[in-house]
C-alpha cells in the first residue's frame, strides 16, 4: 500500500515538473513588441516576470521595475529590455524584449517573381529502379528516408544541388554511401547502396529538388533597412506540402501573361514569367507568415518614398471598409475596395488574422475574386497598413483571409 502511494506521489511530482519545464521551454528567448503592445507571457503558479536590464534608453535607471504579466508599462523611447523569469524566486530564464517605435513602411502591391534554393536537396518522391540485369530494386527501403526530408550530405560532403547529388552517387560505382538527412527537424544518418542501370548510371530511387519558383505580391518595403516583405504566407513544396527550408533565394521582376479567373470551387491564378527575368533582390527567410529579403533595385518596382505609412496595431483595426493594393496589369498597382468581416485579435498561431470580402466590381471582373498570385497584397485602412492577403476560400473566391501587419513586421525584424 505504501509503495503504491509512493509511486503515485512520485508520478504526480514528475507530471508537475514536466508541466513547469514545458511552460518555461515554450517561452521564447527573444520577443519583439510595439511600444503600445502588451507583453503576454503565459505563466503558471510560482512563476514571475521581472525587468533585469534596459538598453538604448536615457532613463534606464528610472524604469527598473516589475513587468506585470499582460500589462507592462513600456518606456516612451525605443529600447531592449532584458526580463527574467523566476520560479518560486529562483531565476530560470532570461528573455530579450525588443520594444520598437512606430514603424513606417512603403506598401507595395507589385507582382514579383521568386526563386528559392533549398538547404541541400528536398526528397519529393521515390521510385523503383530497373538494374542492368532488369531486376527491380528499391535501395531506399528501410533507410528511414521519407518524402519531405532534406538530404544535406553524402559521405560527409555537403550537397548543394541535384547535380551534385547525382555526381556523388555516380562516383560511388555501386559502393555503399552514407547519407545525412533532416527528418522532422532532426539530423539523421543512414546508408544506401546505389544500383547500376542499363545506361551505366547509378541511382538510389529518390526524386529530389533543389529549387522552387513562383509569383506572388510584394507587401511592403522598409526604406531605412532595404528589407522587403512578401506573400503573407510561406512557400510550400508542391509535392510534400511542407514549408521549404531555404538557403537563399532571388527576387525578380515578372510580367503577367494571363489571369485565370476564379470560380466557386475552382481556384484562379495569375500567370507570370519568372525565369530569365531581372533579379532585383535577395530572399533570406521563408516563414509561415511570409517571405522576407532585401531589395537592391527598388527602381524596378517604381517605389515612391513619399508614400510611407504606419503599421497599424491590431487593436486599431475595425470591421468595415478597407482597400487592397495589387497589380492586375503589368506595372500598374491599383487599390480595390474590400470589407473586413471578422478580426481575430488573439490569433498568433497562423496567418488567418482577418476575414475579408472583395467588394470592388473592377477586381471581380478581372479575376473573379481572390486568385493565386495575389497573396501578399497590402490592405489599407484609415491611412495605415493593417495586413496582407494570404488565403482564398475556394468555395467562395470573393472571400479570403489576411495576416496582421504587426506579425509581418516582427518577422521582418526577427533575426533568429
Amino acid at each position: 500500500m505504501k509503495k503504491r502511494v509512493f509511486i503515485s506521489v512520485l508520478i504526480s511530482i514528475l507530471l508537475i515538473a514536466l508541466i513547469y519545464v514545458s511552460d518555461i521551454t515554450n517561452i521564447p528567448d527573444s520577443i519583439i513588441l510595439f511600444k503600445e503592445e502588451e507583453l503576454d507571457i503565459n505563466t503558471i503558479f510560482g512563476m514571475s516576470v521581472k525587468t533585469l536590464e534596459v538598453y538604448n534608453n536615457d532613463n534606464a535607471e528610472d524604469i527598473e521595475q516589475t513587468i506585470q504579466t499582460s500589462t507592462p508599462d513600456h518606456p516612451d523611447t525605443e529600447e531592449v529590455v532584458n526580463i527574467g523569469i523566476s520560479l518560486f524566486g529562483i531565476p530560470v530564464k532570461e528573455v530579450s524584449v525588443n520594444v520598437i517605435q512606430d514603424i513606417e513602411v512603403i506598401p507595395l502591391g507589385d507582382l514579383i517573381g521568386m526563386k528559392l534554393y533549398t538547404k541541400g536537396v528536398l526528397v519529393v518522391g521515390m521510385s523503383e529502379i530497373y538494374g542492368e540485369n532488369n531486376k527491380v530494386y528499391r535501395p531506399y527501403e528501410n533507410t528511414g528516408i521519407e518524402e519531405g526530408d532534406t538530404i544535406t550530405k553524402i559521405n560527409d560532403k555537403d550537397i548543394a544541388s541535384t547535380e551534385e547529388m547525382i555526381s556523388y552517387i555516380n562516383d560511388s560505382k555501386g559502393r555503399e554511401i552514407k547519407i545525412t538527412y533532416i527528418h522532422n527537424s532532426k539530423v539523421l544518418e543512414t546508408n544506401i547502396t546505389p544500383v547500376e542501370t542499363d545506361t551505366n548510371n547509378y541511382k538510389v530511387g529518390l526524386w529530389v529538388r533543389d529549387t522552387a519558383a513562383g509569383v506572388g505580391t510584394a507587401t511592403f518595403y522598409d526604406e531605412n533597412t532595404g528589407k522587403i516583405a512578401m506573400l503573407g504566407h510561406g512557400i510550400l513544396d508542391i509535392d510534400t506540402e511542407e514549408l521549404i527550408d531555404i538557403s537563399d533565394g532571388k527576387i525578380t521582376n515578372t510580367d503577367i501573361v494571363a489571369i485565370v479567373k476564379a470560380e466557386n470551387g475552382k481556384t484562379g491564378r495569375i500567370q507570370g514569367i519568372v525565369e530569365e527575368q531581372k533579379e532585383i533582390g535577395t530572399i533570406s527567410k521563408n516563414t509561415y507568415y511570409g517571405v522576407y529579403g532585401e531589395l537592391y533595385n527598388e527602381n524596378e518596382l517604381g517605389i515612391d518614398a513619399s508614400k510611407t505609412m504606419k503599421i497599424a496595431l491590431r487593436n486599431e483595426i475595425q470591421t468595415g471598409e478597407a482597400t487592397l493594393m495589387c497589380a492586375l496589369d503589368n506595372g500598374k498597382v491599383e487599390e480595390y475596395a474590400v470589407e473586413i468581416e471578422k478580426i481575430y485579435l488573439n490569433n498568433n498561431s497562423n496567418n488567418k488574422s482577418m476575414l475579408l470580402t472583395i467588394k470592388d466590381e473592377r477586381l471581380l471582373e478581372k479575376t473573379g475574386g481572390i486568385v493565386q498570385g495575389m497573396s501578399g497584397s497590402p490592405i489599407i485602412q484609415n491611412g495605415k497598413l493593417i495586413g496582407a492577403l494570404t488565403h482564398v476560400l475556394v468555395q467562395n473566391p470573393k472571400q479570403g483571409y489576411a495576416v496582421f501587419s504587426d506579425i509581418m513586421i516582427k518577422q521582418l525584424n526577427n533575426t533568429e
